[in-house]
């Protein structure tokens, strides 16, 4: 037993789904990874290639070659949509309950009450009939998140020079308390003011109104997070299966603010190569045990529609992967995978409903494949083998096939 290191690049899909056409058709023809290689053909990724990108995107360039020695598969996404949060959830080995669809203004009485109760001030922003959002103490609002799938996801975007962090927690686990969609997302950032949030303010489909989070500038300096779920039992997720048997867990980047563990090895960020930094710091330090790591930038690049940045974060992480994988020896295993898809070049924003990569290295191991998995939970399946603890919720272990 060694240690078991899942590096999940958000967003980073290999081509969308086959339900895709009956359940997101604004997503056919998506493939993330493909299209960034179609757009940026000089790319450098020798190691995520190396590892089996291509097979798994089941395409060749000029210069991007399938790998014989590769082990690797896909998986298909278990969860509704494709969302970064309910995807994490699902590599954890557990599908949560399918929460309630609505746009904010169907809530925003009930949000609205529930703030003034907890002692904040608060106030309507919106014009003529459009859909409002709530302004809270003059330096944080309360939305819909316009990045993910429209109704699954609430937004408190905060000044945080103005509102510290923990206030802004408290925000959210008040506001989490009265609503029953997928996720309520807290952050806040520093060096903006409520004009910055309210200059960003949009509506889409007449229905659905907030902050588009990337414009307002919140993700620039200082940006600080929590994701608060619907529906989570973390008791039958693989980090704290891992935690009752006194199994090291570390969390990294945004796996550290979605995933729940009582582990203590916890680094949020979101600067990439810091991010890699902290992993490479885990695994000199750790004989054995689980690391995730999120590499969010990725994500963000998706949203932005930004093919330069995204390929830059990949060219980043592909350097990094490689120094992880110098560092590993014949017990440990890596999977580098995504979560959902984030094409930045369908003509839309929003996250893409992808099959996802599975990479498997192993020092020494050659030519596996682990097949086209019907669930990401298959990840944490497959860890709760390797360290011979029971089973998670869902998810069918592949490591025979890695023997």
């Amino acid at each position: 037993m060694g240690k078991f290191i899942v590096i999940v690049l958000d967003s980073f899909g290999v081509g969308y789904m086959k339900d895709v056409a009956k359940v997101r058709p604004e997503d056919v023809g998506s493939n993330t990874a493909y299209h960034i290689i179609e757009r940026k053909p000089d790319i450098q990724m020798k190691n995520l290639v190396r590892l089996g990108l291509m097979n798994a995107i089941d395409k060749e360039t000029e210069k991007l070659k399938k790998s014989q020695k590769a082990n690797w598969g896909t998986s298909n996404l278990a969860h509704q949509g494709a969302d970064s949060f309910l995807g994490h959830q699902e590599i954890m080995g557990t599908t949560p309950p399918i929460p309630f669809n609505m746009p904010f203004n169907e809530v925003i009485d009930e949000v609205e009450q529930q703030l003034v109760k907890k002692g904040y001030s608060v106030r309507r922003e919106g014009k003529n009939s459009e859909p409002e959002i709530l302004v809270i103490n003059e330096c944080a609002t309360v939305g819909d998140n316009l990045e993910t799938d429209l109704g699954q996801v609430y937004n408190i975007s905060a000044c945080l020079d103005i509102m510290p962090f923990e206030e802004v927690k408290r925000v959210g686990r008040a506001i989490r308390e009265v609503v029953k969609v997928s996720r309520v997302i807290a952050f806040g950032g520093e060096h903006i003011v409520l004009n910055d949030l309210l200059k960003a303010r949009k509506v889409k489909l007449n229905k659905f109104a907030g902050v588009d989070a990337p414009e307002s500038g919140v993700y620039d300096q200082g940006y600080q997070v929590i994701h608060l779920g619907y529906g989570i039992n973390p008791e039958v997720q693989i980090p704290t299966i891992l935690n009752h048997q006194n199994i090291p867990v570390a969390l990294i980047g945004k796996a550290a603010d979605i995933i729940q563990t009582s582990s203590t090895h916890l680094y949020p960020g979101v600067d990439t190569q810091q991010l890699f930094n902290y992993l490479l710091q885990e695994i000199s330090e750790m004989d054995n045990g689980f690391i995730c790591l999120n590499v969010q930038e990725t994500d963000l690049a998706g949203h932005g529609e930004d093919v330069e940045r995204y390929a830059n974060r990949l060219e980043v992480s592909d350097t990094n992967i490689g120094e992880v994988m110098k560092q590993l020896d014949e017990e440990d295993i890596l999977i580098v995978m995504a979560d959902h898809g984030n094409d930045p070049t369908i003509g839309h924003s929003q996250h893409t409903r992808e099959r996802v990569p599975l990479l498997v290295y192993c020092k020494g191991l050659e030519g596996r494949e682990i097949g086209e998995r019907e669930t990401m939970s298959d990840v944490a399946a497959t860890a709760a083998e390797y360290f011979g603890v029971k089973k998670p919720q869902h998810g069918e272990s592949f490591l025979e096939k890695l023997r």
